[in-house]
């Protein structure tokens, strides 16, 4: 949470109430400091330095960082920068620090998920969220003062008609206003490289995948209070708790892993095939019918948004994100694996059977994930003080995804969907696991056919100004949703899936 502007008594007091309105999101402790224009607030979930990573955070001549997120390789910009600036293991200190010593520019050091604000003692300001937006930030401009916060809830009722998403990969400061920085998916990836044969790749393209992405779940088993893993039973949490079981053997630790689903769901016996395999300390819900509507209206609410795909998905992820929230602080989770590899039935049909029109629908739906898939991902596992972390969306395994000629993700004779992902790792789970075919979460876990009942029973909602409602099934979620947050402007804080 931060403001810059006219801020007295009355506008920090109400900084202060916006805080409070999301401290579900850092229940270990609260944080806030006041220098002129400038508001800086931090409710915070304590991962790293428990004892000294306290925010907001005091670097020299009286510079203040609040941060949300993650900074991966915060060990390296502490080799970078000289380990005798740093005061704490905080991995958020390195962002502190590389602000300080670069400038703006120093943001470019990060690799990592964060939305962040920086203030100086002369009272210049910055703001800026990580180039996939896997972290939310939201802003309301006003001529008198800029708010920040990380969810719409936040806001006050004035303020909510102004409320816009702020882009990833920008930053923005009163003088400089607003600058990109950094692009989910490089330029140079538009359009991809060209295959000679569709289907046909060398050890070569396996390896550098398969290292690549290993590479990135390891980064984020970083942790001074554990770590788990979300297991959904498909193959992309299941390559990634596969990676996570390996290093956690390594350095003498335990892997929780988490399962949820109605009763015989698929999900469920796929995930503990995994699980046995891989020796995880695994943890099954069985969603009942009457858990899955309970938790219809709250996961609405929690995820703040009302578009059917998320909203199936989103039902059994806050019930399986509210239990494992009191074994664990953090999970990995497989998101963003089946918009790198093409991994939706329906990028296999007209007009994606195109390559370039693949790769381009590719490159778009990596760029919209942010008001998606990650809104709630992030949402779901906040909301019970928990942190979500997609090694997928790693900005390497982004490049090298994305470089891949998209004819290799295109289904053929002989080729299932993500085939090349699934040789990647062949060895590393069982081969019923590796084969097994696509299951939206929300299908998969069972929370569809339950909902059905709950969307039938449901009242007829008028379309509002600007809304488009796309189903009776989106019409209810949205009657949720406006009563939550009435006054948000849709269009300018959410996206939505092009089917429902």
């Amino acid at each position: 949470m931060a403001a810059v502007g006219e801020i007295d008594e009355e506008q920090a007091r109400r900084c202060r109430e916006m805080l409070a309105r999301i401290k579900h999101r850092g229940p270990d402790d609260t944080g806030e400091i006041h220098r002129g224009r400038v508001w800086l607030g931090h409710q915070r979930l304590s991962i790293m330095d428990v004892e000294g990573g306290a925010q907001p955070m005091s670097g020299p001549d009286d510079t203040y960082l609040v941060a949300n997120g993650e900074i991966y390789n915060h060990r390296h910009i502490r080799e970078d920068l000289g380990h005798e600036l740093f005061e704490t293991g905080s991995d958020s200190e390195a962002a502190l620090h590389a602000l300080i010593v670069d400038g703006p520019a120093g943001l470019a050091r990060l690799r990592g998920m964060f939305a962040l604000a920086f203030m100086t003692e002369d009272e210049q300001f910055l703001v800026a969220r990580d180039s996939v937006g896997v972290k939310p930030l939201y802003w309301v401009r006003r001529p008198e003062v800029t708010l920040f916060a990380s969810e719409l809830r936040a806001f006050d009722e004035a303020d909510r008609p102004l409320v816009e998403s702020f882009p990833p990969g920008c930053c923005w400061s009163p003088n400089g206003g607003l600058v990109r920085f950094a692009d989910a998916v490089p330029a140079v990836l538009r359009p991809a490289h060209r295959a000679e044969e569709a289907g046909v790749w060398g050890e070569g393209l396996l390896k550098s995948v398969r290292e690549t992405i290993v590479t990135a779940v390891e980064n984020r088993m970083m942790s001074d209070v554990g770590i788990g893993v979300f297991l959904s039973g498909g193959l992309d949490s299941a390559i990634v708790a596969a990676i996570a079981a390996e290093y956690a053997l390594r350095h003498r630790q335990p892997l929780p892993t988490f399962a949820i689903g109605a009763p015989g769901s698929s999900d469920l016996a796929a995930a503990r095939v995994v699980a046995d395999h891989l020796g995880t300390e695994h943890h099954e819900i069985v969603m009942t019918a009457e858990d899955a509507m309970t938790a219809l209206p709250k996961a609405v609410r929690a995820i703040e948004h009302f578009d059917p795909s998320l909203v199936r998905s989103a039902v059994p992820n806050l019930l399986l994100a509210q239990y494992a929230s009191k074994r664990v602080h953090a999970v990995l989770t497989g998101e963003g694996a089946d918009e790198l590899f093409a991994g939706y039935d329906y990028y296999h049909e007209e007009p994606f059977t195109d390559p370039d029109a693949l790769q381009a629908e590719l490159v778009r739906t990596v760029n919209e994930l942010h008001h998606l898939n990650l809104q709630r991902c992030d949402r779901t596992t906040m909301a019970f003080g928990m942190e979500a972390r997609v090694p997928f969306l790693d900005r390497d395994v982004i490049s090298v995804a994305l470089t891949i000629p998209p004819e290799h993700k295109m289904i053929g004779p002989g080729r299932e969907a993500k085939k090349l992902l699934r040789d990647a790792f062949q060895g590393w789970l069982p081969e019923e696991i590796l084969r097994r075919g696509k299951e939206q979460f929300g299908d998969g876990s069972g929370a569809k056919d339950v909902l059905e009942q709950a969307v039938h029973a449901a009242p007829e909602v008028a379309e509002a100004e600007g809304v488009e409602l796309r189903s009776k099934e989106e019409a209810a979620f949205y009657a949720i949703w406006r009563n939550e947050l009435h006054g948000i402007r849709p269009g300018s804080t959410l996206g939505l899936f092009a089917t429902t």
